[in-house]
């Protein structure tokens, strides 16, 4: 595995990270002990960051992951967790945001009894886009001093957002001191916004987290979550890219992976799996180089769907 410096954070993370959302059922069913074997295999292999959220799987994703780090050794894992966005177990969708002082202050010691943690490496400020323009300044104004606090506390090392627009990724850039940015769903076959970032984040030392490779599903064979706002019409884009690559002898989710993953500019990328070997699979994608002539190909299909931001 290979590993690079998260902008200023001093953390030497693995190219490849691991995204705990799939441990919580996300995406589909899992089976915990599995869960707890796809975690045990990416740090057999060198993946070094783990990030997850209270909101994924209506907290049983941090209860999954607590469960797969007891017993490693703390200095072998980085690891980040969210706060401000809560989701009921059971009922994706039903989810409480939440700013204030007092609940990300409380949503800290949760998350830390849950991963067996007195420290964490970032906190992302989650989804701050949903539901309202209220929320999002809430996030920004009591949110962010919250978690600027608790940096200088010493209780966690960097600040970060986790969340999806790329007119308010700019905003952020531009107004607050952020250590780290999880941007998901913009390096991708399908998106490649995140480059607009990318010198703004070398300039002040923002450490990128690449999230989502696979387009929250999109780019593979068994194709996104029901919740996943894209049309009927979309869907079928996306299933023909994937008969394509096969035609071509790939999996579009190798490729997916190999590209988003691949960049030297991108210090690493996030992914998401409950099996382990999906884990290895994937190590095992970056390590091959990526047919740029293909990704051509793929992205020719996709045009009409270039750059869109979805509606979460």
């Amino acid at each position: 595995m290979e590993y690079n410096l998260l902008g200023r954070t001093g953390l030497n993370v693995s190219r490849l990270s691991f995204g705990a959302s799939s441990l919580g059922g996300v995406f589909h069913p899992v089976d915990e002990s599995d869960a707890i074997a796809a975690v045990h295999a990416a740090l057999d292999l060198g993946i070094n960051y783990f990030d997850v959220a209270p909101a994924y799987g209506g907290t049983r994703s941090e209860r999954v992951l607590g469960k797969a780090l007891r017993g490693i050794p703390r200095h072998r894992y980085f690891l980040s967790t969210k706060v401000g966005k809560y989701t009921d177990p059971g009922s994706y969708g039903s989810d409480t945001l939440d700013y204030s002082r007092a609940r990300i202050r409380a949503s800290l010691e949760e998350s830390a009894a849950r991963l067996g943690t007195d420290y964490f490496d970032i906190i992302h400020i989650h989804d701050i886009e949903y539901q309202s323009r209220a929320h999002t300044e809430w996030a920004l104004t009591e949110g962010y001093e919250a978690v600027a606090e608790l940096r200088r506390e010493g209780r966690i090392g960097g600040v970060s957002f986790g969340i999806y627009p790329m007119d308010l990724w700019k905003r952020i850039f531009s107004s607050l001191d952020i250590d780290a940015a999880l941007v998901h769903n913009h390096y991708c076959l399908n998106d490649t916004q995140l480059l607009d970032l990318l010198p703004t984040a070398k300039q002040k030392g923002i450490g990128i987290i690449n999230g989502s490779p696979f387009a929250s599903g999109l780019l593979t064979d068994r194709g996104p979550a029901d919740w996943h706002p894209a049309s009927p019409e979309v869907r079928k884009l996306f299933r023909d890219a994937a008969v394509f690559c096969r035609s071509h002898g790939v999996f579009i989710s190798r490729l997916a992976l190999q590209f988003s993953s691949q960049r030297p500019d991108i210090p690493t990328t996030l992914f998401s799996t409950a099996n382990p070997e999906t884990v290895r699979r994937n190590v095992e994608d970056f390590e091959q180089p990526c047919d740029m002539g293909l990704v051509d190909e793929v992205r020719k299909i996709l045009q009409p769907v270039l750059n869109r931001e979805w509606d979460y």
